[in-house]
């Protein structure tokens, strides 16, 4: 009986296999243009044909990328008559505000299929006109002479009072195509955002839903999963219907892997470092995984409770260029895994894979286990290819180095510093194919002294999806004034939502977590804490650490009451090393760092024994990743495999 976690990203898909007793973990390129290839050829090479696979957990990009790359469904937005323009109108903020010639992305729903309709509900829920059936029948025609594939409805005030969005896709029902209510997917305030997230869930899911019954049908007989954005599985229908909350699968998957096995060794602080072949995700986790609901997604808000993580485009695929005024630029442009670096035999640019490579910081015949061929002439070429004829070639490549990570140090910042954190004291945790390249250099830059290196760190997202919780959330929007134990209309609504729980989870047994979000009185943004019968006190501790101050002589006013519902608890106990002290043998090596040339030790990761300490520079190979130690860096591998690297 085989358990299996699988990541596809942009350019590998990783695969975790857990037999009951031992892990084993495998790297294949991706197959974008059919992410289930890979899947199904992985599962080929790693699983013996008589035996049987339990589970699957799946953290798949089909969502994110039929968004970024605008190839969703046809898709028509019913809303309220006199709200046809909302997508356009947005906040009203000017994004780039002093480019003159800046226009605005595409939105994906044009002005001919924004269809609004008579009805109205007020803002206390009460339906004032109800759809009427001769609009209706109009609308459906509409809908079928124009080949709809996909219909988002989202009426004012639904979220109070669902009803004529019931009445509008009990109408629409017989065209059989997918319909989402906002009152369904997010029945929370604010028109805009509810509106975005309802048309994005209708764009993704027909696509999503055929991804889905593909990988269902080809694999019958498995019990799938798939890991939601805020880091908890649901079933493959589910997804199918709700793809708006699957964004971040992937990147998910990697910030609960970093942080359970965090936890296992004594530590609750730590910014995740997630550096793969086309982007970098970075999150803060602060005694606990910290997810929010105010996420943009290629311009796109998207309500729905997503773990907070920051995505820049920097990988180890990104693309390095010169630009029309002559300066040299990393990213946000990516090779991808077609035609991927120029040293994976088929790219011509120059990527930061490229760079490494020539820096002596990737070892050719060891790459990916040495199961992958890698050209050094090739990346050589490609930098040379830049016209930078003033420099050498290695000199050009740590430039490349420098300016990726001077983009990935300015993400780092912004999600500490920037939210009132000290990164001094959290642990850098850093995982993904690409990441154990530059951790130490990035954690020097912003004083974190210690960076964690968990063993398999390049398939750590898909090792997360095998720790992973089932759960899902539900949201209600509601308004109350927060005073000291009067909190039994709160009861009230949290009740309902844990029925609502209950009819989703019919036969499995419940745990329930509970979340406010709140504001002081007459604030236009909240933030979200645990409630609880202290929740005044620390909605004012939590402000000021935020924003620098607070007003405990303000009232606090409760908006949306959130509950998380848990299905299942996931205690999977990660194996402990059992190798034994011997001599840990190792190469020698030439890199240059800072424009100096320095010999480097090169160790083989599966020779490290638990308490086995080593000092920088050094370079340690292991199947799915790389870790470069630069000088003034000290090592030490713990009981589980891990590297914890202290930086003096």
């Amino acid at each position: 009986m085989y358990s299996i976690g699988v990541d596809t990203g942009g350019t590998f898909t990783d695969f975790v296999i857990f037999d009951g007793k031992n892990f084993s973990v495998n790297k294949l390129l991706s197959t974008p243009k059919n992410p289930s290839e890979a899947i199904f050829e992985g599962l080929k090479q790693n699983i013996p044909k008589t035996s049987r696979i339990s589970e699957l957990i799946h953290g798949t990009t089909v969502a994110t990328n039929a968004l970024l790359e605008r190839k969703g469904a046809h898709t028509c937005l019913i809303t309220t008559k006199g709200f046809e323009d909302i997508l356009e109108i947005k906040r009203q903020n000017r994004e780039q505000l002093y480019n003159l010639f800046w226009n605005p992305k595409t939105i994906l729903v044009s002005s001919e299929y924004r269809i609004g309709i008579t009805e109205r509900t007020d803002f206390e829920g009460n339906v004032l006109i109800k759809p009427n059936e001769k609009e209706l029948s109009k609308l459906a025609n509409f809908i079928r002479n124009n080949q709809i594939e996909s219909v988002g409805v989202c009426l004012l005030n639904s979220y109070v009072n669902p009803e004529n969005e019931l009445i509008v896709r009990k109408f629409l029902s017989g065209l059989n195509i997918p319909i989402t209510l906002s009152s369904i997917l997010v029945p929370e305030f604010r028109e805009y955002e509810r509106t975005s997230t309802t048309v994005v869930n209708s764009y993704l899911v027909p696509k999503v839903r055929k991804y889905m019954d593909s990988l269902s049908n080809s694999l019958d007989n498995i019990d799938i999963s798939v890991m939601q954005s805020n880091g908890g599985m649901i079933s493959t229908d589910q997804a199918s219907s709700e793809p708006a909350k699957i964004i971040l699968s992937g990147p998910a998957g990697g910030v609960v892997g970093a942080f359970k096995i965090s936890e296992f060794t004594g530590r609750d602080k730590i910014l995740t470092y997630d550096m793969g072949g086309t982007s970098t995700d970075i999150s803060l986790c602060d005694q606990k995984i910290s997810f929010t609901t105010e996420n943009i997604v290629d311009t796109f808000p998207v309500k729905v409770p997503m773990i907070d993580i920051s995505t820049i485009g920097a990988g180890g695929g990104s693309i390095a260029y010169i630009d029309e005024g002559g300066a040299l630029k990393v990213g946000p442009e990516s090779a991808g895994a077609d035609p991927g670096p120029a040293c994976y035999g088929k790219g011509v640019k120059p990527t930061v894979t490229d760079a490494n490579l020539v820096l002596g910081r990737i070892i050719p015949e060891y790459f990916l286990g040495g199961d992958m061929n890698i050209y050094p002439e090739r990346a050589y070429d490609s930098i040379k290819s830049l016209g930078v004829s003033d420099y050498r070639i290695e000199e050009v490549a740590e430039s490349i180095i420098e300016i990726a990570n001077s983009n990935m140090e300015k993400a780092l910042r912004v999600i500490s510093i920037g939210k009132g954190f000290d990164p001094r004291e959290f642990t850098l945790v850093s995982f993904g194919g690409a990441g154990g390249l530059h951790a130490c250099q990035l954690a020097r830059s912003i004083e974190i002294k210690e960076v964690f290196f968990p063993l398999n760190a390049g398939i750590l997202s898909a090792f997360g999806m095998l720790l992973a919780d089932s759960f899902k959330d539900y949201s209600s929007t509601q308004f109350f004034l927060a005073r000291k134990g009067n909190y039994n209309d709160l009861e009230k609504v949290f009740s309902e939502l844990e029925k609502i729980a209950k009819q989703d989870f019919s036969k499995n047994k419940l745990s329930f977590e509970r979340f406010v979000d709140a504001r002081y009185k007459r604030q236009s943004h909240e933030i979200s804490l645990p409630f609880s019968k202290n929740l005044i006190l620390e909605f004012h501790l939590l402000h000021k650490k935020m924003y620098g101050y607070c007003k405990e002589e303000n009232e606090i006013e409760i908006v949306t009451l959130r509950l998380r519902a848990y299905s299942l608890k996931k205690e999977l106990k990660v194996p402990k090393i059992t190798k034994n002290p011997t001599e840990v043998k190792f190469q020698k090596k030439n890199i240059l760092l800072d424009k100096k040339n320095f010999k480097t030790k090169v160790y083989n990761r599966e020779n490290f024994f638990n308490g086995f300490e080593f000092e920088g520079p050094s370079i340690v190979l292991e199947d799915s990743s790389t870790v470069f130690l630069p000088p003034g860096t000290i090592s030490k591998v713990d009981e589980y495999g891990n590297i914890i690297t202290k930086l003096i």
